[in-house]
């Protein structure tokens, strides 16, 4: 067979693929001990009942089952809209400023691809979500990586990027609540990167999967908040974290006109349109009655404060978080993440995320999205350990 093309090289297997390889054969190894994923933010907890059941009563008609708007509903998109109206004061036109998505995911991915050519830079926070860099990489586009770090609560330095990559970049990624240090960003930082971006020409392009799912009362901005927001910005949201719907694959884009009607012509391409029965449960989602979040987010917050207290017991450096599913935790010692991590699989059989994943060394990531009484035992087995 012919070569592949080159751009395929520039990307390679996804951690969690890889993962799932490794424990199904340590599931064979003959030892009958469970093994406990924390490692992926999956929520354990299912919708609203209201949200299944417009799914099933969408499913049982016999209208339901052809080809939808590839761009979603009317119906689907003002449902968005009204929800940044209701949540955050935020004004869309649902037929210009509004693009349902098959998940986050491919719209983060395409967007790379829409936006950024070689020679192109694409500015990225570190620690960040894979699929930042590997868009950027897969389009040709050099990644500049911008560091932050715990003490400055995990907030990229935009004033310390060098002005000759300033002036090649045509994105800049945010993504707060953060994946996967749990770091949240104030309205004031939002507001210098607006002005960054506007002063730079630069499209700013937000990854807001977790702004419902808070604690202890904190409010999630969104930047589309930020005066001037609109003009330089898009944002990416879900209801995979928001509403417990990360398998049914429905999400969405929002903000600036002209780089979603680019971005929509990709996903035209690509693909053709969602699942009516999905649609009609996301606008139940969206619409219904919110009321349940707060108990749901009551539940993850007690899972939080046991996974916190636990690992802080064992004298690890972890900050509590005040939103998102996750504990990113400082490596004990001189440990590399990837090491510590497969001894915690093979002598715990307990899954962590390697902080590498994220592009960051000497931290691991434990996803508290699980039942009680895994992470219960899950954390009983870290404390056995003779690594500490």
């Amino acid at each position: 067979m012919k070569t592949f093309a080159t751009r395929t090289t520039s990307i390679s297997d996804h951690f969690f693929a890889a993962v799932d390889v490794r424990i199904n054969a340590l599931r064979a190894d003959g030892n009958s001990t469970p093994i406990i994923r924390l490692d992926i933010g999956s929520p354990d907890l299912p919708p609203a009942p209201h949200i299944i059941e417009a799914l099933t009563c969408a499913a049982a008609r016999p209208d339901s089952h052809g080809y939808q708007p590839i761009k979603g509903t009317p119906a689907l998109r003002e449902a968005w809209a009204k929800l940044y109206q209701r949540l955050h004061n935020v004004t869309l036109d649902p037929t210009a400023q509004v693009l349902p998505l098959l998940g986050s995911k491919e719209g983060i991915f395409h967007l790379s691809q829409a936006l950024l050519e070689p020679g192109d830079v694409a500015l990225i926070p570190e620690p960040a979500y894979m699929s930042y860099v590997r868009g950027a990489r897969f389009a040709g586009a050099e990644p500049f990586i911008v560091p932050s770090s715990r003490e400055t609560g995990f907030l990229p330095d935009l004033a310390a990027i060098p002005a000759d990559i300033v002036s090649r970049a045509r994105l800049l990624w945010l993504n707060f609540p953060n994946n996967p240090t749990s770091a949240v960003a104030s309205r004031e930082f939002f507001a210098s990167a607006v002005e960054f971006a506007l002063r730079h020409d630069i499209l700013l392009v937000s990854d807001a999967a977790y702004t419902q799912v808070t604690y202890d009362g904190y409010y999630a901005a969104s930047l589309l908040e930020i005066p001037g927001a609109l003009d330089v910005a898009i944002e990416f949201n879900t209801l995979s974290k928001s509403h417990n719907m990360a398998g049914w694959r429905t999400a969405v884009a929002v903000g600036n006109t002209d780089v979603l009607k680019t971005l929509g012509t990709i996903e035209a391409n690509v693909n053709s349109g969602g699942f009516k029965p999905i649609l009609e449960a996301s606008i139940a989602a969206l619409s219904g009655d919110q009321s349940w979040l707060g108990p749901r987010n009551q539940i993850y917050q007690r899972r939080r404060d046991l996974v916190i207290g636990r690992l802080r017991e064992l004298g690890l450096e972890v900050d509590l978080p005040q939103a998102s599913l996750y504990a990113w935790f400082k490596l004990p010692g001189d440990w590399k993440a990837v090491d510590f991590t497969n001894q915690v699989l093979q002598n715990a059989r307990v899954s962590l995320t390697p902080g590498t994943v994220f592009g960051t060394e000497g931290y691991a990531r434990l996803a508290f999205c699980s039942p009680d009484a895994e992470l219960v035992e899950a954390l009983n087995r870290l404390s056995d350990l003779d690594i500490w």
